[in-house]
């Protein structure tokens, strides 16, 4: 078992939102609890292309975008002035809605900025110990010592 307070979970939360492309991966080091950036032509190292199933690492999948949609979804629900809610609800319609959504908060309510990154920031914090745990890296008492200690803050 690692020692989660050694275990950059910044770091996996964001290789677990990483959705651009399969010419790259994110691993982590189960001995060491370090996190490796793979690409297809130049390996871990940056200099020597190496096959993944030749690593003794565990690849860190992408955690699909509904669940970082919902996270979205759940702020504009969550706000308290529900005429703002409703517009950061509405830019979550159709194709688009990440952005749209950013834009809306950038452009319209920047005060949301902070609040929205506290909770999009604590959610992913937490999917990254969750990730931890069924991969058998950390304990349950880990992942349930984190989660008091790290809950989601109070919305606006």
């Amino acid at each position: 078992m690692l020692d989660l307070g050694g275990i950059d979970v910044d770091e996996i939360a964001m290789a677990l939102a990483d959705q651009t492309d399969y010419e790259h991966r994110w691993l982590l080091d189960p001995r060491t609890g370090e996190v490796a950036f793979w690409t297809s032509d130049l390996g871990i190292d940056g200099e020597n292309a190496v096959e993944l199933d030749e690593l003794d690492l565990v690849p860190i999948d992408p955690i699909p975008s509904y669940v970082w949609y919902q996270d979205m979804a759940d702020f504009a629900e969550g706000i308290g002035d529900t005429t703002v809610g409703l517009r950061l609800a509405s830019a979550l319609q159709g194709r688009g809605a990440f952005r749209r959504f950013k834009n809306q908060l950038y452009e319209h309510f920047p005060e949301l900025i902070s609040p929205w990154h506290s909770f999009r920031d604590a959610r992913a914090q937490r999917r990254a110990v969750d990730w931890l745990l069924n991969q058998g890296l950390i304990d349950e008492n880990a992942a349930q010592t984190f989660a008091a200690q790290n809950p989601e803050p109070d919305l606006p």
